[in-house]
């Protein structure tokens, strides 16, 4: 089922509903710049919201949803929100620390989401401890990992008790991992893509350009559309009420299996992150 409207959501495999569509606030100033871009996202329809403790910016998206929620007459429940536990707070008692910071941060009672943002060797186990704790008392709706690979994964999931929900991951049409989306779905591991317009650097790569111009979209309506397509969860980033709305009018068209075929092909396992077997914070 490929969604057909903003506000449609993918079912995780422990019953909790997820917009396939969100805004990503990485590198979006603390302070009225944040809080504006969530306001106005939640204005226009957005129901998902993804943060980081690295990003510095928590309160503000926190001021921001509580000036959207009002404006847009809806209730914490409408809204779906995830944060990540940064690496230098990896470890049981440390994790459950963190997440409580971010909740007090945000100025909410729980996340929808929450996530180890690096496959920290050595780290992540306790940490994955600590999400299963919050998760079985009911403090966290959904647990999940960012940046993990399949041995990773495979790592984590060894000793685990519940396995993840989601796994986070660089995704767009220069690096596709197919491996890992397979590995995902096969575990009913949902994937969900972060930096999906790779920065901007496809934005002028002629095979999207000449199915946008098809379709009388953006190139990154076209590849927004490619991850939905996949089965992929989405969550651009943008500070701009233009390239808002622009990202959300993508549920009136469909890409071909042929267009599909074309974009996977564009693959060049080629990261605009780190690389997740080889980063050093």
């Amino acid at each position: 089922m490929v969604a057909k409207h903003l506000q449609d959501t993918t079912t995780l495999y422990n019953g909790v509903n997820i917009p396939w569509l969100g805004l990503g606030v990485f590198k979006v100033e603390e302070g009225p710049e944040v809080v504006q871009a969530v306001k106005t996202a939640i204005q226009h329809g957005y129901r998902s919201i993804d943060t980081a403790s690295i990003y510095g910016n928590e309160v503000g998206v926190g001021q921001g949803i509580r000036e959207g929620m009002k404006e847009a007459g809806i209730s914490r429940e409408d809204l779906f929100v995830t944060s990540k536990v940064w690496n230098s707070d990896l470890g049981y008692e440390s994790t459950i620390a963190a997440y409580e910071e971010s909740v007090n941060k945000l100025g909410l009672d729980a996340l929808d989401l929450y996530l180890i943002h690096w496959p920290v060797a050595g780290k992540y186990k306790e940490a994955w401890r600590a999400l299963e704790k919050l998760y079985k008392e009911g403090r966290v709706k959904a647990i999940g990992v960012s940046n993990f690979q399949i041995h990773h994964l495979q790592d984590l999931m060894q000793d685990a008790e519940i396995k993840p929900m989601v796994n986070q991951v660089e995704y767009h049409p220069r690096l596709t991992q197919k491996e890992l989306h397979s590995f995902c779905r096969e575990h009913g591991i949902q994937l969900q893509a972060w930096s999906p317009l790779m920065q901007g650097l496809l934005l002028d790569n002629e095979v999207l350009q000449e199915i946008a111009i098809k379709y009388n979209k953006s190139v990154a309506q076209i590849i927004l559309r490619w991850d939905l397509q996949h089965g992929v969860i989405t969550i651009p980033k943008t500070t701009k009420e233009h390239r808002m709305v622009e990202n959300e009018s993508i549920f009136d068209f469909s890409l071909t299996e042929e267009e599909m075929e074309r974009i996977d092909n564009l693959n060049k396992n080629e990261r605009v992150g780190p690389d997740p077997d080889h980063f050093d914070f």
